[in-house]
């Protein structure tokens, strides 16, 4: 695999950035859905006419790899149903009326955590999941034995256009990411932290060099702006030096990588006992009236947020949970704010008008601008023949789909939309041998 400070440049889009984020008054309503993390979906833990508060867990987690999830507001549950996520995948989800008391659960209290059992513990209880994106169930990271851990990678890239959350938790959520850090030192072991900030972020990169002498063995990487700068593998190589493998993961090389937000969410819940209830969420793009960051509770539907921010100045084409790079399209505006939501984009028919795909030209500008040197051009005429195992040579499972080949490509191809399919089709090809040979 080759590592070069490879990428591009995409329009930064910050229009967010330097403003505080403010609080939206509480929804009629929020819908939970119990899949809000990678893993086992949580089950629900009460039923319809139950009272809950602010802090009530209404679904636990289910098995190794899962999230227990908690009301944000307090009211009575209303119902329980099925709903369709943005992925495809249909699960329960829970939907509470709001009593408009915002009523704390009596049961909240900081946890107990005087060993690394408890820390671990305390870190699933707390419901957080990797909040730049992944929404992978952040104990697990850290389920690990601790001689493993040679160093904490604190991601602060934000390299997305717009997105601007992140940003302002490093400069508003200090404390909590110096409770969270601690914390972490002590139960883990760990004694090196770094934390890799885009160089254009000029309050955050300050506001967490203020924090590196308040926490020792904490340094500050300045990163060049350049996408996917955020992207875990990358994050790894421009911080340490070090290459994850294909197949591996950032503590195979010793490191543990957690988004900044992520921490601070770990640190609150260390001194105050209140699970991640309620997210930060950047709402942009050009049919957003008012485009600013808006603290709102988990479960929110995404037209009560818009309406917040003035409704749109033209019907959207396209609403986005993320990113314009790796952003997922949301089904409806009833679509709610989930845990790892980090934006809400709304866009215009401008904005997400894509030119016609003409023929290769042989170019290599995808192979250039790919983080890892994949070839998407290759990949898309083997994908073509359903050569599986030309794919499989072509290393398409290392893609992390961050769609830089597609921006670069001067032929508009749909590469990265390929490469997805591409892995899609290998994996189901493998499950179908499988199934043979079992």
């Amino acid at each position: 695999m080759s590592f070069f400070l490879s990428g591009v440049h995409v329009p930064h889009r910050k229009h967010t950035a330097g403003q505080s984020a403010v609080y939206m008054p509480t929804p009629k309503t929020i819908t939970l859905p119990v899949s809000m993390h990678i893993g086992v979906p949580a089950r629900p833990s009460v039923k319809v006419g139950d009272p809950v508060y602010v802090g009530t867990p209404i679904a636990e987690a289910t098995g190794a790899v899962s999230s227990p999830i908690f009301s944000g507001i307090s009211g009575k549950v209303t119902k329980i149903s099925e709903m369709l996520l943005a992925g495809g995948n249909t699960v329960p989800a829970v939907t509470i009326e709001s009593d408009g008391e915002m009523t704390v659960d009596s049961a909240i209290r900081p946890p107990v955590v005087n060993t690394r059992e408890d820390m671990i513990e305390a870190i699933r209880a707390s419901g957080v999941v990797g909040l730049g994106g992944a929404g992978f169930p952040t104990y697990v990271k850290f389920n690990v034995d601790p001689s493993r851990i040679e160093v904490l990678i604190i991601n602060g890239a934000e390299c997305e256009p717009y997105i601007t959350s992140d940003s302002l938790t490093m400069v508003d959520r200090v404390d909590d990411m110096v409770y969270g850090l601690e914390a972490m030192k002590k139960h883990f072991g760990i004694r090196q932290i770094i934390i890799g900030i885009e160089k254009n972020k000029k309050r955050a990169i300050a506001s967490m060099q203020a924090l590196a002498k308040r926490v020792s063995g904490v340094t500050v990487h300045v990163l060049p702006a350049v996408y996917p700068q955020g992207g875990e593998k990358v994050l790894v190589y421009h911080t340490t030096k070090k290459v994850i493998p294909a197949g591996k993961l950032p503590i195979d090389v010793g490191c543990i990588v957690c988004n900044c937000t992520t921490v601070a969410a770990i640190g609150n819940y260390l001194k105050t006992g209140m699970p991640l209830i309620r997210k930060c969420v950047t709402v942009d793009g050009g049919a957003v009236k008012t485009p600013q960051n808006v603290i709102v509770p988990i479960g929110t539907s995404l037209a009560e947020v818009f309406d917040f921010c003035g409704g749109f100045v033209t019907a959207p084409e396209k609403v986005l949970y993320g990113g314009p790079m790796m952003g997922i399209t949301v089904p409806d505006l009833n679509a709610p704010i989930l845990k790892n939501t980090n934006a809400i984009l709304a866009l215009t028919a401008e904005e997400t008008k894509l030119p016609k795909p003409t023929a290769c030209i042989r170019c290599g500008s995808c192979t250039n601008a790919c983080p890892f040197g994949l070839a998407p051009s290759s990949i898309l005429r083997a994908y073509q023949k359903k050569d599986t195992a030309l794919l499989e040579k072509l290393s398409v499972e290392t893609c992390m789909e961050c769609g830089c080949c597609s921006f670069m490509c001067p032929a508009s191809r749909p590469l990265v939309q390929t490469n997805k399919l591409a892995k899609a089709l290998l994996k189901e090809t493998r499950m179908k041998e499988a199934s043979k040979n079992g």
